[in-house]
């Protein structure tokens, strides 16, 4: 059996703390875990975006944990297509692969393929999202008859295949389309992700879809629409065998709950429209 754990949302900073004090906790618990491979799935940084110093804070982090890491970004990490103060590009994408490594990869278990995949550069039209492409249909093609499990940030969707453009929510349509068919041609049996700060665990049409909860803060009603899912903190352990998986959400003991709601304007302060004086 390989044991797999999934984190998310940690939100670190050398500069704004604000969930600081969920990092001991959720540390003290992956060592207890005794995982074979840690997955964070994405937003490490409170605003690597913008601040390198971030990157070299959670770095320096991840490298004290028991197992080797493998995660990938977050739109506070790399920005997102078409933000209009951060989007992704390719030197957003250089600091994350200095400091963190790929930003897709895959890693093979006895029975499965683990795959990353960037979602921020979805829709960008950069080169690095061609690119992504073209690895992930020859990294689905090749297989070689394991199953396949997805790590993503973003969310392909909220509710079902079809929903309309959710904004900053979930994947646009158009890339989610093109990501279903190549799940659906290759048997994809599972796509575990984070940003949503929620715990939630559901079956579309065949394929497991897991949200993975933040280890760093929650999200109120006042700033996120209705949703499926459990607003708590926690994590999520794969127990791999053969071409099963067991897969249970977690509590972590000691994380307090934090509200993004209370601090908002602290950690991500309103932005002047460009060209304001």
């Amino acid at each position: 059996m390989t044991r797999v754990v999934q984190i998310s949302d940690t939100h670190l900073s050398p500069h704004k703390a604000h969930f600081e004090a969920n990092w001991a906790p959720l540390a003290a618990w992956l060592e207890a875990q005794r995982p074979d491979l840690i997955i964070h799935t994405g937003d490490v940084t409170v605003d690597g975006a913008d601040e390198e110093e971030d990157f070299r804070f959670c770095a320096a982090r991840l490298a004290t944990l028991p197992a080797p890491v493998l995660a990938v970004p977050g739109n506070h990490d790399v920005g997102e297509a078409g933000h209009p103060y951060q989007p992704v590009d390719a030197a957003r994408i250089a600091r994350w692969r200095r400091h963190l490594g790929p930003d897709w990869w895959s890693r093979d278990l006895e029975g499965w393929r683990l795959v990353g995949l960037d979602t921020m550069l979805l829709g960008s039209g950069l080169e690095e999202e061609a690119a992504q492409w073209r690895w992930l249909d020859g990294t689905l093609e090749a297989a070689q008859g394991r199953r396949i499990a997805v790590f993503t940030h973003r969310p392909l969707m909220i509710e079902h295949a079809l929903e309309p453009d959710t904004g900053y929510w979930s994947v646009k349509p158009d890339p989610r389309r093109r990501l279903l068919e190549a799940f659906d041609r290759h048997g994809v049996a599972l796509v575990a992700t984070g940003h949503l700060h929620r715990a939630h665990d559901s079956e579309r049409d065949g394929r497991r879809y897991v949200w993975g909860a933040s280890s760093g803060f929650v999200v109120g009603p006042a700033n996120q629409p209705p949703m499926p899912g459990e607003a708590r903190l926690g994590a999520v352990t794969y127990d791999f065998a053969g071409d099963q998986v067991r897969v249970t959400p977690a509590e972590v003991p000691g994380l307090t709950t934090l509200w993004i709601d209370d601090v908002l304007h602290e950690v991500y302060p309103p932005r002047a429209p460009l060209g304001a004086a």
